[in-house]
């Protein structure tokens, strides 16, 4: 990005990466190290950030994507069956699931949170049987930074578990955000115990979110097992010491004399993936890790001062609607806006609107089109009627929402969205 001309505001973008001088010390000391991949700070983040969510364990990966395939190919789903996705969502939570060979069952949104509930679920669940797909598996995402309703009877976690359905949170958007149904506080990618078909939330560290590892996912979850088979799949599916509860598959090749593992050995228990994280990438986001409460804070802070300065604007203009059951870790500032007013009241359309503001030195986005639209979905499925989604896309613009923006910086935002509608 080029600096500004002098006497020219910085441009602002819809989200940057966080990064100062102790994540650039973190980085060199690993290239001054003896590992650069499958060392020791690829270990220290997986254990920070399983403690830091409450999880029994956690698997580090290259990205949100491979988290997500991880997380589906650990819980065995494959071709026959389907998993309910809802459509607001970037394409990956969808995709994912067909890299496995399983269907996916869109289901729709509240159209001002962007998020799936029980009803809309129901509704994909109920879809897919009458296709004949086995329904396996509920993927709600955590939008923005808020959680989709996971506890409690009204919550996805129940509907999960009275189904037989395994349960993959998209906590993508959701580090650091925190559950506080029924009055607890429990942070999102804790598990849900509950769930006895299998829990497990992903994550994604990509530059725009909360922490940065450049690109960097993971998996995290309560059941042991469960994790260590997430475990194995990130690396090849392969193993040097067999899993609790299990034996080599060949004893006599793998054991010495003594019965300690020979050295050299190692074998496939079934196959899997290449999606490690590198310690390059894991130092970087462990370093950020560490200071993810102050990020989450400022976030906060920013979100409070868009509350405050979009006010006037309403009802052509309306901060992100909230949900009671969470505290969110904000990611995306999706201010709602009535385009279709504001074009009827001589303004301009959303593009219109989008071109206008980076004139003005600020970047916006569209968070999402929702995937069911999307030609490969269209052509495989057809033309769903999934209204929620729909409205929620016409309706949403991202505005910039990084934690190095000043407070004036939000007025600025305002002011220029004032005088482009206008």
């Amino acid at each position: 990005m080029a600096d500004p001309v002098p006497g020219e505001l910085p441009f602002l973008p819809y989200g940057r990466q966080s990064v100062e001088e102790e994540d650039i010390a973190a980085v060199a000391a690993v290239l001054r190290g003896d590992w650069l991949t499958q060392g020791p700070a690829v270990t220290a983040f997986e254990r920070a950030l399983a403690a830091r969510v409450g999880a029994a364990d956690a698997v580090a990966c290259a990205n949100g994507t491979a988290a997500l395939r991880l997380a589906y190919a650990a819980l065995g789903i494959g071709p026959g069956d389907a998993v309910v996705v809802p459509s607001n969502t970037f394409l990956a939570t969808a995709s994912a699931a067909r890299h496995a060979g399983a269907e996916v069952a869109f289901a729709d949104v509240d159209p001002d949170s962007g998020l799936m509930g029980v009803a809309e679920a129901e509704a994909a669940i109920a879809r897919a049987r009458k296709a004949g797909w086995r329904v396996r598996a509920l993927a709600p995402v955590h939008y923005a930074g808020q959680t989709a309703q996971m506890t409690g009877a009204a919550g996805l976690a129940a509907l999960a578990q009275a189904e037989g359905l395994a349960l993959v949170e998209d906590a993508c958007h959701a580090i650091g955000t925190v559950d506080l149904s029924e009055g607890c506080e429990t942070p999102v990618g804790a598990g849900r115990a509950e769930v006895e078909a299998g829990s497990l939330a992903v994550f994604s560290f990509h530059p725009v979110k909360t922490i940065a590892a450049g690109e960097g996912g993971a998996v995290t979850g309560g059941d042991p097992a469960l994790m260590a088979r997430v475990r194995r799949l990130c690396n090849h599916g392969m193993m040097r010491v067999p899993e609790p509860g299990e034996d080599f598959a060949d004893p006599d090749a793998a054991l010495d004399a003594e019965g300690n593992t020979n050295p050299w050995y190692y074998e496939m228990a079934e196959p899997g993936f290449n999606h490690r994280l590198s310690d390059i990438h894991a130092a970087l986001v462990l370093s950020q890790l560490g200071r993810l409460d102050r990020l989450i804070e400022r976030r906060a802070r920013l979100m409070a001062l868009y509350a405050e300065r979009l006010a006037p604007l309403a009802p052509l203009v309306r901060p992100p609607a909230l949900v009671p059951w969470c505290r969110p870790a904000w990611h995306l500032c999706a201010a709602r806006i009535d385009f279709d007013a504001a074009l009827d009241a001589g303004g301009r359309t959303r593009s219109a609107v989008m071109t206008a503001l980076r004139g003005l030195g600020i970047g916006t986005q569209v968070h999402y089109i929702p995937v069911h639209r999307q030609p490969y979905w269209r052509r495989r499925y057809g033309d769903l009627a999934l209204p929620g989604a729909m409205t929620h896309y016409a309706h949403t613009l991202s505005l910039p929402l990084f934690p190095a923006m000043a407070d004036g910086d939000v007025d600025r935002v305002a002011a220029a969205l004032e005088r482009v509608l206008s």
